[in-house]
């Protein structure tokens, strides 16, 4: 089963490339799956109540995600509201608080990978938050181990004894049984979105706006290892047109897509005409689907020969960070974190114990240094070729002696 993440700026027709991808695959035979918000009329003008053979939607419904969420927990952590005098919280009071909506999203991605589809879309929320709810199970879960040690579980033993001491219930097993849940399920839903068959695709109408966006998501996408597999060009207008404005802005869009192309070079870059109206219903956005190049490619994935760390099996690679031993030569070891597109003054480092807080443009990243660094003290940092090269000094304190 191959996933695709489908985002880039508001407005841009994300949900319509969206839509479109994923009824493409239902209409070559394929088992499609696309998952969207809800709420989002657009979704209903294209697809409407019409049912398409092989293609199942899913609508994400994240106010009744949140409140089914909440009520479980507080029916879970009775005992302790009742110690504390809190009155409970009935369904209908409840409004979904911020946030809700990548919670409610991640759970449909965990619920999609048990499913038996080829292809599953998902119409995602625009870049920035696109990016913070992929990168939400990673950070949840490491507020988990911070917060909760699994470790501490150890005097679970101890807990009856120590209840009947101070007369009244001990919460710590009620609330460690649910942090264990919740990591697993955000475990599994990391799963998927580390998995080499998720993919994130890029939509967005070729413009100068366009282009700064299009870059600070491809920092997002590399700053939290995640695969960006294609851009998709939106609305091309037809070129060679008599009509001095027409020209004119068909001229821009060119011009836009050259510097698109040279500046997501390795990436393949597919155009979508403009149809002159937005899609409504199944037919138009047949008529969409026929003039989209590279239909079988956005489909399958990319083509071509196959490698570690390749999505799909085409030349879209998930670039690994990885530390270069130079202790011979130079007395350091070099991590490698591919950052294509940063610029030196958007880059923020800070070592925190065992951990790296790095801070590129709008996104922050809380790595974990590989076990060797750990050892290391941080000697510097260069930014070239869009690799962040950081040097680590063994300490002589912590690191082997040889004879």
């Amino acid at each position: 089963m191959r996933t695709v993440l489908v985002t880039g700026p508001g407005g841009a027709g994300r949900t319509t490339v969206a839509a479109a991808t994923a009824l493409a695959a239902a209409r070559r035979g394929e088992r499609a799956l696309l998952i969207c918000d809800g709420r989002d009329d657009r979704l209903a003008a294209l697809l409407g109540d019409e049912e398409v053979a092989r293609l199942d939607v899913v609508r994400i419904d994240s106010g009744a995600h949140f409140r089914t969420e909440l009520l479980a927990l507080q029916d879970r952590a009775g005992t302790v509201l009742e110690l504390l005098g809190a009155g409970r919280l009935d369904g209908e009071e409840l409004t979904e608080l911020p946030g809700a909506e990548q919670l409610a999203l991640l759970k449909a991605l965990r619920e999609a990978a048990a499913g038996d589809h080829d292809l599953v879309v998902v119409d995602m929320p625009p870049v920035q938050q696109a990016v913070a709810a992929l990168a939400l199970p990673g950070q949840l879960r490491r507020y988990l181990r911070r917060l909760l040690p699994p470790e501490r579980q150890a005097a679970r033993s101890l807990r009856p004894v120590l209840a009947q001491l101070a007369g009244v219930p001990m919460p710590a097993q009620w609330l460690y049984e649910t942090a264990a849940r919740w990591d697993a399920e955000l475990a599994a839903v990391e799963a998927v979105v580390e998995d080499r068959a998720t993919t994130v695709r890029l939509v967005a109408e070729p413009s100068p706006a366009a282009m700064a966006v299009l870059r600070t998501a491809r920092l997002g996408v590399a700053l939290h290892g995640l695969t960006l597999d294609a851009v998709i060009a939106n609305r091309i207008l037809p070129t060679g047109s008599a009509d001095p404005f027409l020209a004119a802005l068909s001229g821009h869009q060119q011009c836009a897509l050259k510097e698109l192309a040279e500046e997501f070079a390795g990436v393949p870059v597919h155009e979508a005409p403009h149809l002159g109206r937005d899609p409504r219903g199944t037919d138009e956005l047949d008529e969409l689907i026929e003039g989209l190049d590279g239909l079988d490619e956005l489909i399958d994935g990319p083509t071509g020969e196959t490698g570690p760390g390749e999505a799909g099996g085409g030349s879209v690679r998930r670039e690994p960070w990885t530390v270069e031993d130079r202790l011979a030569d130079d007395g350091v070891l070099v991590w490698h974190l591919p950052l294509p597109g940063a610029a030196r003054d958007q880059l923020g480092l800070v070592r925190r114990g065992d951990e790296l807080l790095l801070t590129v443009g709008p996104f922050r990243k809380i790595a974990t240094l590989p076990s060797a660094l750990r050892r290391c003290t941080v000697s510097g940092a260069g930014l070239t070729g869009g690799v962040l090269r950081i040097r680590f000094t063994p300490d002589p304190d912590l690191w082997p002696r040889t004879r």
